[in-house]
């Protein structure tokens, strides 16, 4: 599930849409935006419950304005309590129905950085903390920003993960800090055209993901890339 900030929203349709079909994902990689939804459906929650959750959801959902000195101006204190308030802040990944993995970057190496153990709220502030908005974040070693720096689709993570077809949601490119890294764009892109790929991409036309607008209509143009990318799946289940 890639990142794309409010474009995230899309992503719940998607889930939808793979419930109404059948689709049951057996493990879950997620990048920035994509962490926090596949977090929550990994966690057992259901995409329906999520669109509620989600059209109510602010910036102040995911972080902090801090005014103490840092490389940031939000902290991830934001998305702790919101994370506390739904459900138990200190559940580990490990204890996850689903198989779970977050994508970050390592600020030092510029690599990606697959937490699939530990805290599973840790894992979500490392992978959404887009350099110079939020503060680099530690775990497992690392000092961390949001995965999109290197791998914003986490295809790879998830074929690392044991998968051996992926279903994937591209809503933004690789962060452009000063510029992607070509090789790691490369590498994605390649993938996304492999044969063990379904690739889903939402026409977000000129939406941003700076912008918290119309998530519902952000919800519905998911729902509808995944109705093109998975046609000949018979739907078996209704939408509540």
């Amino acid at each position: 599930m890639g990142g794309g900030g409010a474009l995230g929203a899309a992503h719940v349709g998607v889930l939808q849409v793979l419930h109404e079909r059948g689709i049951h994902p057996s493990m879950v990689a997620g990048t920035s935006a994509g962490s926090v939804i596949g977090a929550a459906y990994a966690a057992g929650y259901d995409p329906y419950w999520m669109e509620d959750l989600v059209v109510s959801s602010t910036w102040g959902t995911f972080g902090t304005l801090t005014f103490s000195p840092g490389l940031g101006v939000l902290d991830t204190a934001g998305l702790r309590a919101s994370v506390d308030a739904v459900a138990n802040a200190d559940a580990l990944i490990e204890d996850m129905p689903i198989p779970y993995a977050a994508v970050a970057t390592d600020v030092r190496t510029l690599e990606p950085v697959i937490i699939n153990s530990g805290p599973v709220v840790d894992a979500m502030c490392a992978s959404i903390a887009v350099p110079g908005l939020f503060r680099p974040t530690q775990a497992q070693g690392h000092l961390l920003v949001d995965g999109g720096v290197v791998q914003n689709l986490p295809l790879q993570a998830v074929l690392d993960m044991g998968a051996e077809h992926v279903i994937g949601v591209r809503l933004a490119a690789e962060w452009d800090v000063g510029g992607p890294i070509p090789s790691t764009a490369l590498a994605i892109h390649e993938l996304e055209i492999d044969r063990r790929v379904t690739l889903i991409a939402p026409h977000l036309g000129r939406r941003s993901q700076w912008v918290a607008k119309d998530l519902p209509g952000l919800i519905r143009l998911g729902r509808e890339a995944a109705e093109r990318a998975l046609g000949d799946y018979e739907v078996v289940a209704s939408r509540p």
